[in-house]
């Protein structure tokens, strides 16, 4: 099975391209996301980016993917080997290009960190570096080096209009909703043990703290997706995001720490699966910004005042 061949699944789900946020679509798409990443977080990887490039393309009034294509969003910077655009084309290095290797087709990607241009990975002067990841955890979305060298590139929207627009704080929640599929994921094994009667009183208290826990988040990303389809979803867009995010990001915590608490070393020694998934969600959960985004948020949050806001 090819790269394509697994993230194919998730991808077909969507059922509508371009699946923009806002639009009706988004708890469908959130459900796709944390369905394919209680199963497969490489896949569910790749497919949250496509989800990504495919509502930044609708937003910024760029050309809907083409059927059976898989695209990338590629947002980090390298310092002084940056991307430069000169005439139409690009020449620079972009590192952490998920998909890179496969099974992307296309990209999106930052020069100068503002603007965003749109890239065929079948063009002339694309070499991918993709011997550098060396973490046990998504290795089947590794994100490679890239380097472009005069690539044809078109730009999507103004300058600016790929981090100003409420959609970039959407996005950022549909990468929770792929957390939240893999801590529950994770968390499998510890229900499957309460099913069986092989949890004490201390493991039935790890399991309640994680039902809880993934409870919270759940609803969290729930009423997310309901703001994000109704009126006035630009409003307090970032904030949004940032809480989604921690409460998301803290279950996840919960799942990995509390089951391993529970069951010891054999689900990750003897589930190959199970320690894939663990492994795999580690690293994709460092998304997060930690205490930079928790200080982000609380420089928001100063001002509430209403329990039940």
């Amino acid at each position: 099975m090819t790269p394509l061949d697994a993230v194919r699944p998730a991808l077909a789900r969507f059922r509508t391209t371009p699946a923009p946020r806002g639009e009706g679509r988004t708890r469908h798409n959130f459900a796709v996301l944390a369905a394919a990443a209680t199963e497969d977080l490489d896949a569910a990887r790749l497919a949250e980016a496509h989800l990504d490039a495919t509502t930044i393309l609708h937003e910024l009034g760029g050309p809907a993917p083409s059927p059976g294509s898989c695209w990338g969003v590629w947002a980090a910077e390298s310092g002084p080997d940056a991307l430069v655009e000169k005439g139409g084309r690009l020449t620079g290095r972009k590192p952490f290009c998920s998909g890179a290797a496969g099974p992307c087709t296309h990209a999106l990607v930052t020069v100068e960190g503002r603007r965003l241009f749109a890239i065929d990975l079948a063009d002339a002067g694309i070499t991918v570096h993709a011997g550098e990841w060396q973490a046990l955890g998504m290795r089947g979305s590794a994100a490679a080096t890239v380097d472009l060298d005069d690539v044809p590139a078109t730009e999507i929207g103004a300058p600016g209009a790929y981090l100003e627009r409420p959609g970039f704080w959407h996005g950022a929640i549909a990468v929770a909703a792929a957390w939240f599929g893999g801590a529950v994921g994770v968390a499998a094994p510890l229900r499957k043990a309460c099913r069986q009667g092989r949890l004490d009183d201390h493991g039935l208290a790890h399991l309640g703290a994680v039902d809880a826990d993934l409870a919270a988040a759940r609803s969290l990303l729930l009423d997310a997706a309901a703001a994000l389809d109704g009126p006035g979803h630009e409003e307090n867009a970032r904030r949004r995001a940032l809480r989604v995010r921690a409460v998301v990001e803290a279950a996840v915590d919960s799942a990995l720490t509390r089951t391993g608490r529970a069951l010891g070393p054999a689900p990750v020694a003897r589930d190959a699966d199970h320690a894939r998934r663990v492994a795999d969600l580690e690293v994709y959960v460092r998304q997060s910004h930690a205490e930079r985004d928790l200080a982000t948020l609380g420089a928001l949050a100063g001002d509430d005042t209403d329990p039940l806001s």
